[in-house]
């Protein structure tokens, strides 16, 4: 194999290398806000299950329309933040799986690149080995030839 050749697969590698750090980069990033969508949902749903002991506390004394009427008026909102958030913690995990599938593709490239790269060198190998080889028997037949005519002229 070419120098310049594996120069160039070697700088692909290179490439591919960075473009996995760069995704497993992205992976952690998805990772670290995937958790804090789903802590932040957590939050805010166990924020509801206590305001909902609370009031319900509440009511069991005596309580006025107006209050209630305010009580289900920010239930119904914290709902919809609930309902809201569960959709970006969806959104996250759908962001870090791709980014996983992203970095899986990346670390497939990078291995095949590499094993590219040993299939070459292998291949380099094997090419110098017969090069070598021929030159070998040619200078040995070289040398039996020039024997053997030394022979044939002393036996004359």
């Amino acid at each position: 194999m070419s120098t310049s050749n594996l120069q160039a697969l070697t700088l692909l590698l290179d490439r591919a290398v960075s473009e996995r750090d760069e995704a497993l980069r992205a992976l952690r990033d998805a990772q670290n806000q995937a958790e804090q969508a789903r802590n932040q949902h957590g939050q805010l749903a166990q924020y509801r299950n206590d305001y909902q002991q609370r009031w319900t506390q509440t009511f069991a004394q005596r309580t006025t329309v107006d209050i209630l009427g305010c009580y289900q008026t920010f239930g119904l909102r914290l709902d919809q933040a609930i309902n809201q958030q569960d959709q970006v913690s969806s959104y996250a995990e759908q962001r870090q799986e791709l980014a996983r599938n992203r970095l899986a593709d990346c670390e497939l490239r990078v291995a095949s690149i590499r094993k590219l790269i040993e299939r070459r060198r292998q291949e380099g190998l094997r090419v110098a080995l017969r090069q070598e080889q021929k030159a070998t028997d040619e200078q040995a037949a070289r040398a039996a030839l020039a024997g053997f005519g030394a022979y044939a002229r002393v036996s004359a």
